[in-house]
């Protein structure tokens, strides 16, 4: 689904009670190439003045400043509520309860993910690679929002735009790394023909399987592929060097 938020052409998935996500596009930002335009990203080789105007931009689309990440293609999970939370905590996903509290994750690939309770009451935002989610980022902070809000029920997340299971081109490492954990999840893996130890990964279809397993209800993937849609995303495996996108997830404010 495409809108429009402070100028900025935006992607989102369903609308849920109290809850506000999207995930911005390569548009609308004062970039160039290979970071044209709307690269958030401090560490992809971008001008840093760039970089600042673009979150600028982004700012003016939320309700505060959000709480960035230097993510590490990690498990760890930081609470956004925390008093003492360092500039940019290295983690890949955090968990707020506080309304108006901005969730953000960077992508350029991997997945951009939220999740929320029924009610909007405490709301989790998770980048997913591949390392990341064999490694249990999306458990890690469904575990973090249920020890925020003990009594949440209805648990829904979104997906968003990431490399499609016609892009991403994996070895045998990655399959070994989701099989070890739960051989069902090899139906998300299709072998190159005539590419011994190749494989295609469904990364989004991996996601599903492990938000559902954990116990999310309602699963929404966007079907959007990053490295297909050149004019609308960067992507990492196509240009190497490039921008990032964001998600962006806030609780209504009170």
């Amino acid at each position: 689904m495409e809108r429009v938020a402070a100028g900025l052409p935006v992607v989102t998935g369903p609308q849920w009670a109290g809850v506000n996500y999207f995930c911005t596009t390569r548009a609308g930002g004062a970039g160039v190439a290979p970071h044209d335009t709307l690269n958030l990203g401090r560490r992809a080789g971008d001008d840093p003045g760039t970089v600042a105007e673009n979150r600028r931009r982004v700012r003016a689309a939320v309700p505060a400043e959000p709480l960035w990440l230097r993510q590490v293609h990690g498990s760890e999970v930081v609470d956004a509520d925390r008093a003492d939370l360092p500039d940019e905590p290295a983690v890949d996903a955090s968990v707020t309860a506080r309304p108006g509290r901005v969730l953000a994750v960077m992508v350029a690939d991997c997945l951009p993910v939220v999740i929320a309770d029924a009610e909007g009451k405490v709301l989790g935002a998770a980048h997913a690679g591949w390392r990341g989610l064999s490694g249990g980022v999306l458990e890690h902070t469904l575990a973090a929002m249920r020890a925020k809000a003990p009594r949440a029920a209805g648990w829904r997340a979104w997906v968003g735009p990431g490399i499609g299971p016609q892009a991403f081109e994996v070895g045998q490492d990655v399959l070994d790394a989701f099989e070890a954990d739960d051989p069902a999840t090899r139906r998300y893996f299709t072998p190159r023909p005539g590419l011994s130890g190749k494989w295609l990964a469904d990364l989004a279809g991996l996601a599903d399987f492990r938000l559902r397993r954990a116990g999310v209800q309602e699963v929404s993937l966007s079907g959007m592929c990053t490295v297909a849609e050149a004019d609308r995303f960067f992507s990492y495996r196509r240009d190497g060097e490039t921008g990032r996108m964001a998600l962006l997830a806030w609780l209504d404010p009170v």
